[in-house]
Parts: C-alpha cells; structure tokens; sequence
C-alpha cells in the first residue's frame, strides 16, 4: 500500500472531511500534519490518532497566512523528514444570491477557498520541483462544475480551483517534476460547512437537501485515500462524489 509511510499535510482538518482523512490515512500508515484554526478539535484529534497507533502532529494554521502555511509544511519536514502530499480542503460555503451583496462573505470565500489553495501549493511547489515528486489533492465542489443559484461567488472560487489544477497537472507533466493532482468535487456531505451559510433563505435550502440526502465525510476520505495509493506513475485527477440519493 503506497499511503504507507507518505508524509500527509491537510488543511481543515479539525472536523469533516479534513478529520475523517486524517484518521483513515493514519490508520493505513501514513504519517499526517494537521492545520486548521481550532486547537482543541486539532489536539483531540491528534490524541484519537496516536492512540490508535498512528503517527501525528497539528499546527494552529490560518490558510489565508501563507506564513502560517508555511509553517505547516516546515512542521512535516522537521518532524518527519519530508513531504509527499497536501491535502488542501479547508474552505467556507456561505452561499447567498448575489444581490443580496454580502461582500464580506464574498471576500471571505475568495481568501479561503482559493488563496488558501494557492498558500499550500506555494508552501510544496519547490519541495516537489526539487525532489520531482509529490501529490497535491484540493477540495473543490459539485458547485465548481455547475453553476447553482446561490452559490455564484463560492461556485467561482472552485471553478478556479478546478481550473489551477489541471494547470498544474499539465504543467509538471511538461516540466517533468511528476507532481499528481486530485481534484475533488463532493455534492451533499454532511459536515460543518452550512454552519458558515448566514443567509436565511439559502441556509433552509441546504438544511432541507442535506438532511435529505447527505451522506458522511467518511465518503471522501476514502477517495482521497484512493487517490493517493495509486502508483507514482498513476495520477487519477478528478472526481465527482454524489450522494446516491442526491438528484
């Protein structure tokens, strides 16, 4: 099993999707650096981890602070010697119609979703240049390959999320650096991403579909799991994750 032994950063990892990996690719034997801004959650779940054997370390981390970032990629190197796959999945869903102009949200999405996207592929990009390997797996959305009414800015920010990836799947093949992508677009998972939603309207919508339908993060960890157990020469990039019951 290639998981094995990889050297794992996630971001948004101290709930959902970010949690429920880290402890599925621990459990396989890799080794994981966990980022996010709650300390307790990060804390508690590195405690789970270690108690069940596998190998862990966290970091309070800001994504929108490339420093902070930085400093998360820095953490998995000193304390395990290197790095072979970041995992950015931290992110916001504060859907809205545009016109109701909740811009601060806006900005939010902009400087979580996808400049924290761009700081951890910064804070790798010269790791994997150097050692002409690495996996850089992202959180996008069902939203960043359809366009839904009310989720116009967070629909952006993973489009352009979709899109810097397979930039960056092109490119390394061109320059030969061997750096996989995964790109992942999950539809209704149940975590703490409609905590974030303010607009009344919208929050009822979201609360009715995925009350409905939504299924566990357990569902993503398995497909980033996946993702990064295939061969060094393999690179499955992009996947769609819908509920069965989701329409």
């Amino acid at each position: 099993m290639t998981v094995k032994n990889k050297v794992v950063v996630i971001t948004g990892a101290s709930s959902g999707i970010g949690a429920a990996t880290a402890k599925l690719l621990a459990s396989n034997g890799a080794k994981v650096v966990l980022g996010a801004r709650r300390a307790d959650r990060l804390e508690a779940l590195v405690t789970d981890i270690t108690n069940a054997g596998g190998q862990a370390a966290y970091q309070v981390t800001d994504v929108r602070d490339a420093a902070e970032v930085q400093g998360l990629v820095d953490l998995a190197k000193a304390k395990f010697g290197g790095i072979d796959v970041i995992f950015n999945n931290a992110g916001i869903m504060p859907t809205s119609p545009i016109s109701a102009l909740h811009t601060q949200e806006w900005n939010d999405m902009i400087d979580i979703n996808l400049r924290g996207v761009l700081n951890g592929v910064a804070a790798v990009m010269p790791d994997f240049t150097t050692q002409k390997h690495g996996q850089i797996i992202t959180t996008s959305s069902v939203a960043g390959i359809k366009s839904f009414p009310g989720a116009g800015v967070y629909g952006a920010t993973k489009f352009a999320v979709r899109n810097l990836m397979e930039v960056i799947r092109t490119e390394s093949a061109q320059e030969g650096t061997n750096i996989r992508t995964a790109t992942l677009y999950p539809a209704a998972i149940n975590t703490e991403l409609l905590h974030t939603i303010t607009d009344e309207a919208a929050k009822q919508g979201m609360d009715q579909l995925y009350d409905a339908v939504g299924i566990t993060p357990d569902a993503i960890a398995r497909v980033v799991n996946f993702a990064i157990d295939q061969p060094a020469e393999v690179n499955v990039n992009e996947f769609t994750i819908y509920p069965t019951k989701q329409a």
